[in-house]
């Protein structure tokens, strides 16, 4: 299914560093019509207001990119504000979507949907096969509530909601906030103050050998616009019957040790790196299967240093900003 350039397509959440990208891939593919709106004009957590909102714009298609997200403190320390506000906002933009006669939309999620100790690489199908990782388990069961209702809506009524899982991201738009951002902001700011005060080592938490992959924002841009344009027949070939879901990602991984070894050399920091293993590594690996993905003719282009050197150069065009 080719999606029209003409198309009218909301994007949620497109302030966020994924829907952000999103936009940007859209427009440099030739799209005319998004539709945005800022959270001071649409609360994505009111059912009427997006309800009210989407019947007044009819979109063709719907981009759920909007979440309450964060890194392993943040997960941990707030699960019920993850829980609840994701829920929420999902419940509202796939009901409001079917409401207002969308019968095409992608519901963005997460790799942390997989079991803990599920065997790797993370197929699709290990969902809901084992127990989740405790840390982020509430932001977890939110993403699987996503899938399951947008496979739900393809069972009860025939709709085309397809989900996408990727993996860890990182790369401009994200948040760099010392406490509750993701790893990769939250180490290359932690490592950029260190070299810009001449600190002679730096903490991380956790014991460094935890493995994760990595994906640069915009290739799971690119990703989305190359799955809304798949046609139904193709992506039957590659998922079960009604499983909306497919893993993005690069399929490579690194451990957390040398993900922060790779930010000292992009940043340039000489001094020390000292793993705080008191502190929680969360799943031990994982590393996601995007084979099915690669059947469908898609791959990333980002390599991780290629990666993390255009993200340290924005956040050095940024940092001002962050730091307001």
């Amino acid at each position: 299914m080719l999606i029209a350039k003409d198309a009218k397509i909301f994007i949620a959440g497109h302030k966020g560093m994924v829907g952000s990208a999103i936009v940007r891939a859209l427009e440099a593919a030739g799209y005319s019509q998004l539709i945005f709106a800022a959270r001071a004009t649409l609360d994505l957590t009111r059912q009427a207001e997006v309800h009210d909102f989407l019947q007044k714009h009819r979109p063709d298609y719907v981009i759920v990119a909007a979440a309450r997200v964060g890194g392993i403190h943040a997960n941990n320390t707030y699960p019920a504000d993850f829980l609840v506000e994701n829920l929420m906002m999902e419940c509202n933009l796939i009901q409001g979507a079917f409401d207002a006669g969308c019968r095409d939309l992608l519901f963005l999620g997460s790799s942390c949907i997989y079991p803990k100790l599920a065997e790797q690489p993370l197929r699709e199908d290990s969902l809901l096969s084992g127990y989740l990782e405790p840390t982020n388990e509430a932001y977890a069961i939110a993403k699987i509530a996503g899938i399951k209702l947008c496979e739900s809506f393809n069972r009860q009524h025939g709709t085309d909601y397809r989900s996408l899982m990727p993996t860890n991201l990182y790369g401009p738009g994200d948040n760099f906030h010392p406490d509750n951002s993701h790893v990769i902001p939250a180490l290359m700011r932690r490592i950029h103050e260190a070299k810009l005060s001449c600190d002679e080592e730096v903490t991380i938490w956790g014991s460094g050998t935890p493995m994760r992959e990595f994906l640069h924002v915009d290739d799971l841009a690119s990703a989305c616009v190359h799955i809304m344009n798949q046609d139904t027949a193709s992506l039957a070939r590659v998922t079960q019957p009604m499983m909306s879901h497919i893993n993005v990602g690069t399929g490579v991984d690194v451990t957390i040790r040398e993900l922060a070894e790779s930010l000292t050399n992009v940043i340039g920091y000489q001094g020390k790196l000292v793993f705080d293993s008191t502190k929680p590594d969360g799943t031990p690996r994982k590393l996601l299967d995007v084979s099915k993905l690669r059947s469908l003719g898609w791959q990333a282009d980002y390599d991780l240093r290629t990666g993390l050197e255009s993200t340290y150069s924005w956040f050095l065009e940024n940092e001002q900003h962050l730091r307001r």
